[in-house]
């Protein structure tokens, strides 16, 4: 098992936001509910040059080797890898992903994408698919494999 930080609050922040954030941790955290006989899930996912996605058993392969995700790092490159090629700011990823409204601060983003990168990314400084589009935001530029 690995500790580690899975999100951060700067100050000031509001009461709300710290409750909604943590509602989230333990709602990603709580194991889904299934009957005891029913069969382990096929390894499904989404599948880029690469880089494959298994959202079921929440896995992640870059190349030959699997990456160890925090849940929100898990939740983000899942978000990007659903809608590929499509541009998201920094507050509609709080939003979509953290499930939070923006108030003030989008650094947990760009913390978060740098360590994204620096797991997933085989050079994290230039980037193969999670890109930065200047002044507005990120997108993910993976191409489904066949």
């Amino acid at each position: 098992m690995t500790l580690g930080a899975d999100d951060y609050l700067t100050k000031p922040f509001s009461p709300r936001e710290l409750v909604l954030r943590v509602r989230n941790i333990l709602r990603r955290a709580a194991p889904p509910a299934e009957p005891a006989d029913k069969p382990a899930p096929r390894e499904e996912g989404l599948h880029f040059e690469g880089l494959s996605l298994y959202p079921a058993q929440r896995k992640v392969k870059a190349g030959d080797r699997v990456v160890e995700l925090t849940a929100i790092e898990f939740d983000l490159l899942e978000w990007f890898a659903r809608h590929p090629g499509q541009v998201f700011s920094r507050s509609q990823l709080l939003s979509r992903v953290w499930d939070i409204a923006f108030e003030g601060d989008s650094t947990t983003v760009t913390v978060h994408m740098r360590r994204l990168r620096e797991k997933i990314e085989p050079n994290p400084s230039k980037p193969a698919w999670l890109k930065t589009v200047w002044g507005i935001g990120y997108r993910f530029e993976g191409q489904p494999a066949e």
